[in-house]
Order: C-alpha cells, then structure tokens, then sequence
C-alpha cells in the first residue's frame, strides 16, 4: 500500500514561514526526509550578521539534520531563503521574490510567531496578528495553491475552559481591524501601554494576538482552501529524527533542567491540572497530514461545485483517555533523576507544586529567596558580584506569568482531529504518526529526561559522566537531607517553647 500523504507532497512546492523556529525546523527536517518534495521556500531573516543564505547552510552541521543527510546527502539544495522578516511590512519580502511565490507555491504552512507571553503589544500585533493578513493575500494570487494551514495554539481562546473546534470572536474587545489600526495610530509606546484595555480578559499578548489572528482567517479566507492547527504545549522530540531533542530551552523543558540541576524547587502548578504536552515530531506529523486532507477536500469541493466552509479547526492535545497530570510529569521526571544525572547540579533536585499563591510565596520565599540571600552573602565577601537573589526575582515573575496555564483545566472537543486520524491509511499512520491515545508516556518521559540531558545541559550519556552526576547527587542528598532535618527540629524547638510560654506562665 502506497502512502497518501507522501504521494501528495511528491514534487509540491512549499512555502514555510517561521522555518527557522522549532516547529518550523522539525517540520522541514520531515519534509526532506520522508517525502519527495521539490523545494521548500523559507521565509528567513538576517540575524546577528548571518545572511538567510548562510543561516540556512549553517543547519547542516547541526546534529538534528544528522539523520537526514546520511540518507540524503545533496538534499538541502531544496531548501531555498527567502530573504524577509514576518514582522516587517509585506513581510519584507522583494517583488521579486512575491512573483516567485506567487507563481510556485502549491502547499503553505504559517507557523512563524513570537511565543514570549510578555512580549510588549506592538510587537505580538506585528509577529503574530499583521502578518496573517499578509500571507492570506499573497495566497490568494498563489494560482497553484492547494492548501494553507495556520498554525495557532490551543489556547487562543483561552477564556473559555471548554475549547470546542470553532472560532471565538466574542471573547474579543476588539476585532482585528480596530487593534490594527489603533496599532498604527498610536506607534509602539501607546499601543503597547493601552493593551490592558485593549485585551481584556486574555492573560497575556500572545494568546490575544493570536485570537485576532484567527479571526482574520475566519472573516478573509473566503473560499481559499484553508484549514486552522490548535496544538497545546509543544515540547522535546519523541522517536525522529533523534529522540528528546529540542532547539532552546523554554517554558516546561526550562522548568525540567532547573529542576534536575536543583536550582527550582517549588512552582505555582496545579497538580491535577492536564499537561497538554504533544512531541514535536507528532505535531508535525499531523499537521504535514493536515496539508494532505485539506487540498483532498478542496478538490472534491471544486469538483462537486460546493462552496467552500468556514476554515475547519483542528484542536490538538492529549487524549481524554490518556491523560498526564503536571504533578505526575514532575513526579515521573525527578524520579528519572537517578538514571539520568546531571553532573554540576546546585541542590539535590526535589519540586513541590502548589496551586494556591500564598502557599507559592511562603514556599519561595524559603526555598528560593532564603538560600539566594545567603549565596549572594557569601559572593559579597569574595569580591564577587551578588546575582541569585536576581534571578529568583525573575523565575518568580516567570512563574505568575504561566500561573494562569499551570493552574486551570481546560477541556478541548478533538472531533476533527480525531476524524482525521482515523480516515488515514495503515501506512500513512506508521509514517505519519500523531495518535494521542496510544501515547508511551512512560517512555516518552525517558526520552524527555536523557534528551534534556544531552541538548539541554550539554552533558552525554556515558558511563563516567553518569557516574559523576550519581556521585555529585548522593553528596547533595546527604546534605539535604541534614538541613531538611535540622529545620525540622528547629520548627519542633520553637513550637515546643511557645507551647511551654502560653501554657506554664
């Protein structure tokens, strides 16, 4: 049986934007290694003095495309830059370059954004909102295009804690035209200063700007074939190319590392909220088979002479059969502490996870900012200069941030996703597989702690490093557990003396 998925992208041209993201990257790598496409245009800016051009060579000599080119040495050939920035006007892309899109472009996957929650408005507008209009009206000259996948979060709604598989305009204050246009009228400083009102109840920009991002695509994609990708929390690699790699560390793989070096030993987590963690190769996959169906759809719309639907929405998170809990990832993930240790940890790594604020700020306050003070104390006196407190002030910020994502449940109705699913073919699933339901967690957590631990803190897996991560580990464990005791009776003595004050006067 032949593949569907792969027979479709068979000498498809592709435009990739935020191709130099994580997703973005993943998504490439699989596009070159299992399908025949014919090129890939990556929108890409210049950064830190690095031409597109030369960014784009550069990624041969890193280990994620490893696998890649040992099967397909000459296969970065098809990957072509397009020299422009998502957050510029036009996407900052020469006409030149517009006519050549215009012209080749069959397939179209929008997954540039900036994912920073405390980004200042103008810039999410910029980055996530404007550029969505853009790339929808380039589309519409694509003669050639048979499919558009936006990408979007789970959470753009995330007003709502039952997250159906449709657009969402009334949760906005203001429609995509209004803060657009307030955004030109006001320039960076006001639009920026005006977002509380502007947003609302969304909790930060990012979830804002991509709410409005989606009602751009529900208003003006009119009959384009059009299809809208909700993943959650997209996290390290599963099984391909490599297994739990991952490009930078942020958000929960972060919160893994400080947690294993012992640097972070409390969050404002919800421990029986859902963890709607998906690998990254699996959100590829679906949404690589997202391409497939919506272009199979509109073709049999346009040969029945159907009009086009609204854009379809597909959620995608973990199965409600299947589902892992923040407090049990933590749990399982420091209990694979001792197979995978990290060598220079801080403190033996532990983590207590509490919903409730006030329990979050007296457990801070003891566990962070306590033993912050007496290590900046003590850099005082050697000359050096004081940071830890600092950084604490800054992990807290961080925490009450994400608070809002850590501490709720959400439930999410995956109809379409699982329809999908289950209308591919065997080989298509082998090939191309996202099925939340089956999902190894157990395993998938292994792969997730030793690939932290090889691209996150840069330490291999070998037999003498291992050995120097137990023994650096079973030194802290003492230590910690003498201070934990010695507390222990220091809180006993105390009690023990109030009691005698107020009841021996």
């Amino acid at each position: 049986m032949t593949s569907a998925i792969q027979s479709f992208y068979k000498n498809k041209t592709i435009l990739i934007t935020g191709g130099s993201g994580f997703l973005g990257k993943v998504t490439i790598e699989k596009l070159l290694r299992s399908t025949e496409v014919k090129r890939i245009y990556v929108l890409i800016r210049t950064k830190k003095g690095q031409e597109p051009q030369e960014r784009i060579a550069s990624w041969k000599d890193e280990p994620f495309f490893s696998v890649l080119l040992e099967s397909k040495p000459d296969v970065m050939k098809k990957l072509v830059p397009i020299a422009g920035d998502i957050a510029a006007r036009d996407i900052g892309i020469s006409l030149s370059d517009r006519e050549l899109l215009i012209k080749e472009v069959q397939v179209v996957f929008n997954a540039a954004a900036t994912t920073r929650f405390t980004e200042p408005l103008h810039v999410a507008l910029d980055t996530n909102t404007r550029p969505t209009r853009t790339l929808l009206q380039l589309a519409r000259e694509m003669s050639r295009l048979e499919a558009f996948i936006h990408v979007s979060t789970a959470y753009c709604n995330c007003i709502s804690f039952h997250m159906e598989e449709r657009f969402y305009p009334e949760h906005l204050n203001c429609n995509a035209d209004q803060a657009l246009g307030l955004r030109e009228v006001l320039g960076d400083k006001l639009t920026s200063e005006a977002a509380s009102i502007l947003m609302d109840k969304f909790p930060n920009t990012y979830t804002f700007t991509k709410a409005l991002s989606e009602q751009i695509i529900e208003r003006e994609s009119g009959d384009l074939p059009v299809a809208v990708f909700r993943p959650g929390i997209v996290v390290n690699t599963y099984k391909e190319p490599v297994e739990g790699w991952i490009m930078n560390p942020y958000g929960g793989a972060l919160l893994h590392l400080a947690a294993a070096l012992g640097t972070v030993r409390t969050v404002l987590l919800n421990p029986v909220s859902n963890a709607n963690i998906l690998p990254v190769d699996y959100s590829v996959n679906m949404m690589l088979a997202l391409g497939w169906h919506t272009a199979t759809e509109a073709v049999v719309r346009k040969k029945n002479a159907i009009a086009a639907p609204p854009p379809p929405i597909y959620n995608y998170v973990a199965s409600e059969s299947n589902i892992l809990k923040w407090g049990e990832y933590m749990k399982k993930v420091l209990a694979l502490g001792n197979e995978f240790p990290l060598e220079g940890i801080k403190w033996f790594p532990f983590l207590i996870c509490t919903a409730n604020i006030w329990v979050f700020r007296l457990l801070f306050f003891f566990f962070h900012y306590l033993p912050g003070f007496f290590v900046d104390l003590v850099l005082r006196f050697r000359g050096q200069k004081p940071y830890i407190v600092k950084l604490y002030q800054k992990n807290y910020k961080q925490m009450e941030v994400l608070s809002h994502f850590g501490n709720n449940i959400w439930r999410f109705k995956t109809d379409n996703t699982n329809q999908l699913w289950n209308i591919m073919s065997s080989v298509d699933r082998e090939v191309f597989v996202f099925d939340m339901v089956t999902m190894n967690w157990k395993d998938f957590l292994i792969k997730t702690t030793s690939g932290m631990r090889v691209y996150m803190a840069k330490q291999p897996i070998t037999p003498e490093s291992i050995a120097r991560g137990r023994k650096a580990r079973s030194r802290f464990f003492i230590l910690h557990n003498l201070v934990k005791y010695s507390f222990s009776m220091l809180i006993a003595f105390v009690l023990w003396k109030l009691f005698r004050c107020l009841f021996y006067v």
